[in-house]
């Protein structure tokens, strides 16, 4: 495991294309003008290297290091020989209220190949805003939870540290492994082909998110 001394930040460090969570490129460069540089692994290097942060007071890891080297261990080697780093990288709270916080995301360039996962708030409250969310936003959750709510601040989605433990080992690490597997073999690698690279990340997490649950669930197909 990596800590900040390990990896000094170089500013002019040139990376690549963010994918994967909520895309606000004004945040993405953010991640890179932090005093940062992430390089690519030497040949006797475990792979994938993780760096985990503190996260404030608000916020917490909902995975362990040891629950996503777990699902890794599912997939096949061809879908996670190429990942490099996988960052547990804390927010600030402001801008995690401002709508400017990924949830996860996949960056590569320079020998790379990193993902991003963000913590979550300690009141286990996904807020969207004033406006109430979209339908297709809570179909989207709807597996997971379906407690809309709101108060004085905004609308909001109410989870467990069960159900949101299960939405990133289930959903949201498969979806930036599954970009990490189009950007590496190429295949819709390009701004043209944005909503292609986001259906392949899902038919991706479609196909292995059975798999993964049973890590965390291995009796539960069997209680019927």
């Amino acid at each position: 495991m990596q800590t900040r001394k390990h990896t000094a930040w170089k500013k002019n460090r040139k990376f690549g294309d963010v994918m994967g969570g909520r895309k606000r490129l004004k945040l993405a460069d953010n991640v890179f003008n932090r005093q940062h540089n992430l390089t690519a692994p030497t040949d006797d290097e475990e792979k994938p290297i993780f760096i985990v942060d503190n996260p404030s007071r608000d916020f917490y890891f909902p995975v362990t290091v040891d629950e996503v080297k777990k699902v890794l261990e599912q997939l096949p080697k061809e879908h996670i020989d190429h990942l490099t780093h996988i960052w547990f990288q804390k927010i600030k709270k402001s801008d995690y209220l401002n709508g400017k916080t990924f949830q996860g995301l996949f960056i590569c360039g320079s020998g790379v190949y990193l993902i991003v996962l963000h913590p979550f708030p300690t009141d286990n409250k996904m807020r969207f805003g004033k406006t109430k969310p979209l339908k297709k936003i809570l179909n989207f959750y709807k597996n997971y939870t379906v407690e809309l709510h709101e108060d004085n601040d905004s609308w909001f989605l109410q989870w467990t540290e069960e159900t949101i433990k299960k939405y990133y080992m289930n959903n949201l690490l498969l979806h930036e492994i599954g970009h990490s597997i189009d950007s590496f073999y190429k295949r819709y690698w390009s701004k043209a082909t944005e909503q292609k690279k986001e259906n392949w990340a899902d038919n991706y997490v479609a196909v292995w998110a059975d798999q993964i649950r049973e890590i965390y669930e291995p009796n539960e197909k069997n209680v019927l």
